[in-house]
């Protein structure tokens, strides 16, 4: 019994007067060729030819991969015999390796390609004694001893994801953060030093989500300057590391608060929304800048902070120049933040976009987007003043808020936005009289009617 290995091969046609694409010569049909793999080369799981052949206490080979996604599935049975393990080994079938390589090499003219000698993967022993050395060079502060075995975990991670689950289930994240809170309390941002702390995030940066000592080490106030002043000074690939971190912190409660009183870091968010430099640090920014606004310890202080900032007409720009969904469903997050304070919801009635570009977004993004859409518009129309209730209603309907808000209620959305939505044609329904709708897509020349 075997297994077909196909291939596509181009032979020349008959239609040797017609050009190819490309080049000059015949017509070629492409054909399918079957190679025969033999039964013994292919995992008896994946029905793949075998990358990394392992033999189980069983006796029975598979691809390491393979049976290593059958143990993690909690079995504890070979899945060809169906024997309960005596151990979970996995002895590298050096044998069977070499004449898998040996038949892709005499193969490799039908396009079978030789697959490479794999690497033998990491153990929890190796990890636990790199990382004990990495606390060791950190207490003595020597900086290039803990270079050296973090490149080694870097090594480790980059060759199988397999590593890097190990690498991090021995603690990694958490010596990594302590060594990184170790070398930024040390550091004057030499190269020496700005290097090995570069390294670090590097490494932290596919350990997410980081665990609770991790976090507490990160946001420590030299670590915090150290990732503020890597924002500032580093190159892109440093700054998308060091703003993902901030944003990882951002995400915990107890670590906002240390963000919120962390020098320069607002006004660096603001700078990375205002002026973009990547795709992934706008959307982290606003992901940070999200969180510091929404924190029950202290919201109502960075409200204030960033709107003092211009961060709404910041945001009003966003929404309208930007395609990417996910910016926009980001900073209609933010904007519904910074209205919630009453400085912000002035700066919003003071700019000419806020209503249209609210109204614009219902439906035309996705659904935690429309859903701060409406919710923004709600706190707009449920102004104290009744001469700024009055001209956000009357503008809503005028750039088709009524149509937009009873489509979305008959689409269905969150309970809370559906609850503003009803609300909201409640109070539009009184001015609708004499009122046209008016086209919202070019909000450049728009000029309010007051």
């Amino acid at each position: 019994m075997g297994f077909g290995w196909r291939r596509r091969r181009s032979n020349a046609g008959d239609n040797g007067g017609k050009k190819q694409e490309g080049g000059i010569g015949g017509r070629r049909e492409l054909e399918l060729q079957e190679l025969v793999i033999p039964n013994h080369f292919v995992c008896p799981i994946s029905l793949e030819l075998m990358r990394d052949p392992v033999t189980l206490s069983s006796g029975i080979t598979y691809d390491r991969e393979s049976i290593e996604r059958w143990l993690e599935a909690g079995n504890f049975t070979c899945p060809v015999t169906n024997m309960v393990l005596s151990s979970f080994d996995q002895i590298p079938n050096h044998v069977l390796r070499s004449m898998i390589q040996e038949w892709c090499t005499e193969n490799c003219r039908h396009g079978v390609n030789r697959i490479p000698t794999p690497r033998v993967p990491v153990t929890p022993f190796e990890v636990s004694e790199v990382l004990s050395g990495i606390d060791d060079a950190s207490q003595c502060v020597d900086h290039a001893e803990c270079a050296k075995l973090v490149g080694r975990i870097e090594r480790w991670g980059g060759e199988s994801e397999r590593n890097r689950r190990c690498i991090i289930a021995n603690g990694a994240a958490s010596t990594l953060s302590r060594a990184f809170d170790a070398f930024a309390a040390a550091s004057d941002y030499s190269q020496i030093g700005a290097n090995l702390l570069e390294e670090i995030l590097c490494a932290l940066s596919w350990m997410f989500p980081l665990d609770i000592d991790a976090r507490h080490y990160l946001a420590s106030r030299s670590s915090l300057n150290c990732l503020v002043w890597f924002l500032k000074n580093g190159d892109t690939e440093f700054k998308k590391h060091a703003i993902l971190t901030l944003n990882e912190l951002s995400r915990d409660e107890k670590q906002t608060e240390a963000l919120a009183y962390t020098e320069g870091l607002r006004e660096t968010l603001v700078k990375f929304i205002e002026h973009p430099i990547s795709p992934t640090i706008t959307k982290a920014s606003l992901s940070v800048t999200f969180n510091l606004i929404s924190s029950n310890g202290c919201g109502d202080e960075e409200r204030l902070a960033f709107v003092e900032m211009s961060l709404v007409s910041k945001l009003l720009e966003i929404l309208v120049d930007s395609s990417d969904r996910s910016v926009c469903e980001k900073a209609l997050g933010v904007l519904h933040g910074l209205i919630g304070c009453e400085q912000g919801r002035e700066k919003a009635y003071a700019n000419l976009l806020t209503v249209p570009i609210l109204v614009k977004k219902i439906l035309r993004v996705p659904g935690t987007a429309t859903e701060f859409a409406v919710l923004s518009l709600w706190r707009l129309c449920k102004h104290e003043s009744r001469d700024h209730q009055e001209m956000a209603l009357v503008e809503a309907l005028q750039v088709g808020a009524f149509q937009k808000l009873l489509l979305l209620l008959q689409i269905g959305c969150a309970d809370e936005a559906k609850e503003k939505a009803t609300e909201l044609l409640k109070l539009m329904n009184p001015y609708r009289a004499g009122l046209e709708c008016i086209e919202s897509a070019d909000f450049k020349n728009l000029k309010r009617s007051f």
